[in-house]
């Protein structure tokens, strides 16, 4: 293998470009049923939809960070991770993205940004305590992947849509069952039709495109760092230190379950369909593939 081929995934492409335009669509009928109620002209649609749609796309990792509790951090404030994650950007080619830290004992570590150009990685301070330096390479060369990708934002998109149309299900009940509602109860009902589709198929494009990313961003880690024992130590470790972590301190992680490396529950689900992550028992198994092509031993 060769690490020219880091980030290049074709079927993540594709996956990439069915969940673009199923998420295209279905935002176009969200909005059609929306200022149908709303009995809006169509140059206010646009200006709403456009609107959303651009501080969406040019806030998304300025969100994430917050909604993660990450800061920001500079050279002198963390040298070591800012050595770490130029090296790799450096085998890597790829634009050293900016450099967080959460503060959280939850091992756990993401990337966000709408392009490399506006790209972080944050890793909680948990990550950085408990792992080897190779273990931590292998988390980060993984969130680079990600970057590299460019799947990042597919996935932003796919969850505002999701949060979205849940909030419209939540005001709908709220106040779609009064008294004086029967002029506006029917219109009403077909925006809470239509926001339940949404939210469920946007839910289920971003976990099915959210298993397949998390196999290609090891796979380009692995390539990337010619350690994928490391990444799979890493993970085990994680995986290990997530069921020893307080409830109270996973729950308040969980809303970025789709973006961590790993999710922020440390009890396996009976239900993988809503996993945001495929089993850890096939991410090992994958990487040891990988570490037996790479050592030259696979049959």
């Amino acid at each position: 293998m060769k690490r020219k081929a880091y980030g290049r995934d074709a079927g993540l492409s594709l996956r990439m470009l069915l969940t673009t335009s199923m998420l295209g669509l279905l935002y176009v009928l969200f909005a059609v049923a929306l200022f149908y109620v709303l009995n809006a002209g169509i140059v206010l649609m646009v200006v709403i939809v456009g609107g959303l749609a651009f501080v969406q796309y040019f806030t998304s990792d300025k969100l994430a960070l917050r909604a993660a509790g990450a800061k920001v951090v500079e050279r002198d404030e963390a040298p070591e991770l800012h050595d770490m994650i130029e090296r790799l950007c450096a085998m890597a080619d790829l634009r050293k993205p900016r450099v967080a830290v959460i503060e959280s004992d939850v091992p756990n570590a993401f990337a966000t940004g709408r392009n490399q150009k506006h790209a972080a990685v944050a890793v909680t301070t948990g990550l950085w305590n408990r792992l080897e330096p190779k273990e931590v390479e292998g988390v980060l060369a993984h969130e680079l992947s990600h970057i590299a990708n460019r799947d990042v934002l597919i996935m932003t998109l796919a969850s505002f849509f999701a949060s979205i149309a849940s909030l419209i299900l939540q005001f709908g009940f709220f106040f779609g069952g009064g008294e004086d509602s029967d002029d506006d109860g029917p219109s009403i009902f077909v925006v809470m039709l239509v926001a339940l589709a949404v939210y469920i198929i946007s839910f289920f494009l971003m976990q099915a495109l959210s298993r397949y990313r998390e196999f290609a961003a090891d796979r380009g880690a692995a390539i990337l760092t010619s350690r994928p024992s490391a990444l799979a130590s890493a993970l085990l470790k994680i995986s290990g230190t997530m069921e020893r972590i307080p409830q109270n301190d996973l729950r308040a992680h969980a809303e970025m379950n789709a973006f961590y490396i790993f999710p922020a529950n440390a009890k396996k689900s009976l239900f993988n369909l809503f996993s945001t992550h495929p089993p850890l028992e096939k991410r090992i198994e994958r990487l040891e593939r990988l570490e037996a092509q790479l050592q030259g031993t696979a049959r």
